[in-house]
């Protein structure tokens, strides 16, 4: 069956439409409820026999995700955690995959598709459970996220070795994949520097808003696919492009871009991330139809064991790695940034998610001579099965862990935002007079432009004494509820006046969208109360 049969599309809206309005309701993940929703569905005859196109699950899905990640994550996190980021974003990731794999072969699995599951299941997913991560300091989240971007890559480069090999075709020797992970990272990291820069060229010689959010579309899947045709990690370029273009768009583009490409890309990633968990619970459920009865005891073993190795990897990595850095800082004279607290946490965060599934189902059917891939069907079902455990499992206990914990810096956003929006409005009122001249303006006009950003520095100022019952916060607060009304009462009245004709339904879009963001503008005031 096509992938793209509209039939399936509805469907997968509408799962992921009903998941995720039940899911708080239920306080169940999403992600599981997506992979349920997906395993019901291929019982519908027409959808169970769905069959996604191997090479095109990883390029439809993964340099989207990675993308929107590498776009909003904070570069200046990652430098400050970095030498925590790259260990396991690189190390933790081979020694999960081998460990995973060595456990699967001692169970009775051919070395080959043992590597392959080992390396689907190794990478973590921050944003698998979005709203527990959330609740963690920006540090902790900066590392949880930079850690899944890098160990995408690296686990993908492992991956792509172990189906190769697995496959018939590449040969295993130690030459081989040496060079097959340098032309992985080192062209990898080339293609999305080099798909980044013709980007922002382009960019800045293009002023059509249209073209500008095309051009942002572009440059994933064309990183992608130039690292691929060279045979090196699409994952690593896109992830490069994304840290690239997160520095210098914002110098080129425009306020109206940045708003679409906002909008765009959280809206196309959260539908892409569920259709994928639906599309993974249908191509699961279809491998277990494929399995004997005892080959599925046989997966719902390795599905525990797996969910086990792979945690008690993750801890045993962590305190042994931070012992030996403590050892090395203490012995330099510093101390170590890490408490016990980080490391528990951490360790409870290494949900397994949209990659781990990219991968499983991007599996080839096929191996070079022309026989069926080795426990394909298997490898799908337990990664499947591993993401839901991992999910479930540290999502019932991370929330508790996390008051326990009690993390200082919460509001270390806040704050910075604060002292940003204090140093802009001081910087304009210094350049106001000289702009004033510079664009002509009457006095009245610099006058009542000065008492407005005064007003706002005050605001500001209001909110930094941490003052909940400052009269400026109060007076604020029933202000903004006057506006939003007020808005909304023209928005009314403009559509009252299209209904009766009075004016065409050009009109009504264009004066609209004014107040739209006007009432946006007032939405995002409230919700600071």
């Amino acid at each position: 069956m096509e992938l793209i049969a509209p039939e399936l599309v509805v469907v997968l809206v509408v799962a992921i439409a009903v998941a995720t309005a039940v899911s708080t309701r239920l306080r169940v993940a999403p992600p599981v409820l997506l992979l349920a929703f997906g395993a019901a569905i291929a019982f519908i005859p027409v959808f169970g026999e769905v069959e996604l196109p191997a090479d095109a699950v990883l390029l439809l899905f993964l340099p989207a995700l990675l993308y929107w990640e590498s776009l909003t994550i904070s570069l200046r996190e990652i430098r400050a955690n970095l030498r925590g980021i790259v260990l396991m974003g690189t190390l933790l990731v081979v020694l999960t995959a081998g460990g995973v794999a060595a456990l699967l072969h001692l169970l009775g699995m051919p070395w080959g598709p043992a590597w392959v599951l080992g390396a689907a299941v190794a990478p973590t997913d921050a944003t698998a459970v979005g709203a527990l991560t959330r609740s963690l300091p920006r540090r902790n989240t900066t590392v949880l996220r930079a850690e899944s971007l890098v160990n995408d890559g690296t686990t993908l480069v492992i991956y792509g070795i172990a189906v190769a090999v697995t496959a018939g075709e590449q040969e295993l020797t130690v030459w081989n994949v040496s060079g097959m992970l340098v032309l992985s990272y080192v062209g990898g990291i080339a293609a999305g520097l080099l798909t980044s820069w013709l980007g922002m060229l382009v960019l800045r010689r293009i002023h059509a808003v249209v073209l500008e959010n095309l051009l942002t579309l572009l440059v994933p899947f064309a990183a992608f696919l130039v690292a691929e045709a060279v045979g090196a990690s699409g994952v690593l370029a896109v992830v490069v492009a994304g840290l690239v273009v997160s520095q210098v768009a914002p110098k080129l583009d425009r306020a109206e871009t940045r708003q679409q490409v906002r909008s765009f890309w959280s809206f196309a990633t959260f539908l892409l991330n569920g259709a994928l968990f639906v599309l993974v619970g249908i191509e699961a459920t279809i491998s277990v139809r494929n399995l004997a009865g005892s080959e599925i005891a046989i997966g719902l073993g390795l599905i525990g064991a797996v969910s086990v190795a792979v945690v008690v990897l993750r801890f045993a990595f962590l305190n042994l790695s931070w012992g030996t850095i403590r050892l090395v800082i203490l012995r330099t004279g510093g101390s170590p940034r890490e408490g016990h607290r980080d490391r528990l946490v951490s360790g409870l965060t290494g949900f397994r998610g949209a990659v781990s599934l990219a991968a499983a189902v991007a599996v080839p059917r096929v191996v070079e001579s022309g026989g069926a891939f080795p426990d394909r069907d298997l490898i799908v079902f337990v990664t499947a099965g591993v993401v839901v455990v991992t999910i479930v499992g540290q999502s019932l206990v991370l929330p508790a862990v996390v008051r326990w914990a009690a993390f200082d810096g919460s509001g270390e956003v806040l704050e910075e935002r604060r002292s940003a929006e204090r140093t802009a409005i001081e910087t304009a009122l210094d350049a106001l007079p000289r702009l004033a001249r510079k664009t002509g303006a009457e006095a009245e006009i610099v006058d009542r432009i000065r008492e407005d950003y005064e007003g706002h520095l005050a605001l500001v100022e209001a909110e930094e004494s941490d003052d909940d019952e400052h009269p400026l916060l109060v007076q604020r607060g029933a202000a903004v509820e006057l506006e939003l009304a007020l808005v909304r009462l023209k928005a009314a009245t403009v559509l009252r006046l299209r209904d009766q004709g009075e004016i065409d339904d050009l009109v009504l879009r264009q004066v609209r969208a004014e107040y739209d963001a006007e009432e946006t503008r007032l939405l995002r005031l409230d919700q600071r109360e």
